[in-house]
This record gives C-alpha cells, structure tokens and sequence, in this order.
C-alpha cells in the first residue's frame, strides 16, 4: 500500500478542516444548533488551519513545508484545548460571558464584522448537542488529533516528488 506524501495529506487536512466549518455553518443556520464562545473559537481555528495547511500544500517541497507543519502543531493542540475546556468545563456552567473564547473572539472584532459565521449565539451549557449519540465538540476534538498528526507526520517526512 502507497503512503501518501506530506503535499497530499496536508490538502487532505485542510480541505477536511475547511469541510469541518461548513458542516458547522450547515448544522447553524439550517438546523438550529446555535454556536457558543468555544464553538466558534474551534471553529477559527479551523479556518485558519485551513488556510495554513492548504498554503503548505501549495508550496514547493522544500524545508518551508515541513517548517510550516511544525508551526501549526500549536494550533492543533490548542483546538484539542479547547474542545475538552468545552466539554469538561464551559459545558457545565450557565454562562461563557467573559471566557478566555469570548476574549478572543470580541478582541479580534470577527463577531462583529462577520456575524453570520462568527456570532456567539447560545451559552456553552445551551449549545450541547451531539451527532450520533458523540458530543459536537468530541467529533472537533477527533479532527484537530488527526490534523495534528498529519502535520506531524508532515514537518517529520521529506517529500520525495520535486
């Protein structure tokens, strides 16, 4: 069995990452599951690994690459974070007003600018919900490990195509 290259698992991630937002936005505005502080955190993390991983994808392979697989482990680490605070700790208590996701979020002004995608419309004990009988956010936890192990396996592996 062929094992894929660092340029194809990384397209795979980010087009999975990008997906993983749009099946967020559906479940939104076409199902009523209404966001909370730390969904739409996890989901900025999203987009942004999106981006990164489809920019990495796109560059030569060359140590850019591996360079900028190695700097986005963080990110996936940090949504790990932030879908276990969601699940262990903000899902239980009444409000998210003032959390370390409604901080970022208000401080980055997305929830203004873009309120259709990035507004925080329900309190984290409110947003709960689960898809096949897995909490929401244990399915965003699911992807962020995988992503984190692609990017691994990404920063680890030399692309042997030019």
């Amino acid at each position: 069995m062929a094992k894929l290259s660092p340029r194809t698992t990384l397209l795979i991630m980010g087009l999975a990452c990008g997906a993983s937002v749009g099946a967020a936005l559906l479940a939104q505005h076409k199902f009523g599951m209404e966001p909370c502080p730390w969904c739409i955190l996890q989901r900025m993390i999203f987009m942004l690994l999106t981006v990164l991983c489809l920019l990495a994808a796109a560059v030569p392979p060359t140590l850019l690459r591996r360079a900028l697989s190695a700097l986005m482990l963080p990110l996936s680490l940090s949504g790990i974070a932030a879908a276990l605070w969601q699940h262990f700790v903000a899902a239980k208590s009444a409000s998210c007003n003032l959390t370390l996701a409604d901080k970022i979020i208000t401080f980055l002004g997305a929830d203004t600018r873009w309120p259709e995608i990035f507004e925080v419309r329900a309190s984290c004990a409110d947003a709960a919900a689960s898809v096949l009988g897995v909490p929401f956010e244990f399915w965003s936890l699911a992807l962020f490990a995988l992503v984190g192990i692609a990017l691994l396996y990404s920063a680890v592996t030399p692309d042997r195509r030019a």
